[in-house]
C-alpha cells in the first residue's frame, strides 16, 4: 500500500494540544521528506462547558469526540491526544495506531508561596481539575480545602497567580512541553500521587481500517511507553472506570523487570486501595493488567467505585 503524500492532524487548540500536534507534525516531516502535513485545529464540547465538572458533563471523552468525526468525515487522517484524555475502551471505528515515548509521568505541584503540599497551612485552597488527585490529597492532607479548577495550563496558572489558589496540581508533562517547568515547585511521586493511565504519553489515533497510516506512524513508537501504557489501560477497562473516575495506574520497567501500581478510592477520598505488582518480564499486558485488577476488586475497588456513581 503507498504512503500517503499528504496528512491532516486533528487538534484542540489549546496551547498543549498545538505543541503536541505541531511535536508529531515536526516529526512526520523529519522522517518523510516530501510530506505535507497541515493541522486542523478544532474546539471540543469539553472545551466549551469549562463551567462544570468533567464527571457531570460526561468525562475527558468529550476531548476527542468532535476529533473523531473529522476522522470518520475524511477532514483527518490522524488524532493527536494526551492518552490519559483518551477514553480506555474506543469505539471499533478507531485505533490508537502509536504510542510515543513518554515525558514526565508525575504529578506536579505549583505554588507562589509555599514550597511543597506538606509546607501548606491548614483550610490552604489547592486547585485541581482532577477527581484522581483531589481523592490522594484529600487522603493525603485533610486539614486542606480542594476545589475544582478546569481550563488549559495557561488559565490555571493565572487563576493561581490572581490569587484564587494557595497551590495547584498539573500534571509535569504538560508544563515540560510548554516550556513551563520553573513553574514547578515539586515533583510529586508516584506513592503519593498516582498517576492517570497513560499520563505522560502521546497517543496518535486514526482509523482502524487505514493500515498506510499506521505504517506511517510506525517509527513514532516507543515500545517500552506502548506496554506500559497498555497495561495501566487495561487496568482501568477491567475495573470498569472511566477517565473521570478516581484511579489511578502507572507501569515502568525498573532493573529487575516492570512494576505496575494502581490505586482507587471513593469520590470523598475517605477509603482507598493501594496495590503494587512486579514481573522479571513483561509479558502480555493485558494478562498483567487482568491480575492486578482481580486483586482490586477482591478488595472492593467496585463498591468504592459505585460510590462515585461511574461504575
Amino acid at each position: 500500500m503507498p504512503r500517503p503524500d499528504h496528512l491532516i492532524i486533528a487538534t484542540r487548540e489549546s496551547p498543549l494540544a498545538l505543541w503536541q500536534a505541531h511535536h508529531v507534525r515536526d516529526r512526520l516531516m523529519r522522517l518523510y521528506p516530501g510530506l505535507v502535513v497541515e493541522l486542523l485545529g478544532m474546539t471540543t464540547e469539553g472545551d466549551r462547558q469549562l463551567g462544570s465538572s468533567l464527571a457531570k458533563i460526561g468525562g475527558k471523552g468529550l476531548f476527542v469526540k468532535e476529533l473523531e468525526q473529522a476522522l470518520l468525515d475524511g477532514r483527518a487522517h490522524i488524532a493527536v491526544h494526551s492518552v490519559k484524555d483518551v477514553p480506555v475502551s474506543l469505539p471499533a471505528d478507531f485505533i490508537l495506531a502509536a504510542v510515543m515515548q513518554r515525558e514526565d509521568a508525575r504529578d506536579a505541584f505549583v505554588s507562589n508561596d509555599y514550597a511543597s503540599l506538606a509546607k501548606l497551612p491548614e483550610g490552604a485552597r489547592v486547585g485541581t481539575s482532577s477527581l484522581r488527585r483531589a481523592t490522594q490529597l484529600r487522603l493525603r492532607f485533610p486539614h486542606l480545602r480542594v476545589d475544582g479548577l478546569r481550563g488549559n495550563v495557561q488559565t490555571r496558572l493565572a487563576r493561581l497567580d490572581e490569587g484564587g489558589f494557595d497551590a495547584i496540581i498539573l500534571a509535569a508533562a504538560g508544563l515540560k512541553r510548554l516550556g513551563l517547568a520553573a513553574r514547578i515547585r515539586a515533583l510529586l511521586d508516584p506513592s503519593d500521587s498516582l498517576p492517570a493511565a497513560g499520563q505522560g504519553a502521546l497517543g496518535i489515533e486514526c482509523l482502524a481500517g487505514r493500515a498506510d497510516v499506521v505504517t506511517l506512524l510506525t517509527p513514532l513508537v516507543d515500545p517500552q511507553t506502548t506496554w506500559c501504557v497498555r497495561v495501566e489501560r487495561a487496568v482501568s477497562r477491567a475495573l470498569g472506570a472511566s477517565c473521570v473516575s478516581p484511579v489511578g495506574a502507572f507501569a515502568e520497567h525498573t532493573r529487575q523487570g516492570v512494576r505496575l501500581r494502581a490505586f482507587v478510592a471513593d469520590a470523598e477520598g475517605r477509603r482507598s486501595i493501594s496495590l503494587t505488582r512486579e514481573a522479571l518480564t513483561p509479558g502480555v499486558p493485558e494478562e498483567f493488567a487482568a491480575a492486578m485488577a482481580a486483586d482490586l476488586l477482591a478488595l472492593g475497588a467496585a463498591a468504592l467505585l459505585a460510590e462515585t456513581g461511574i461504575d
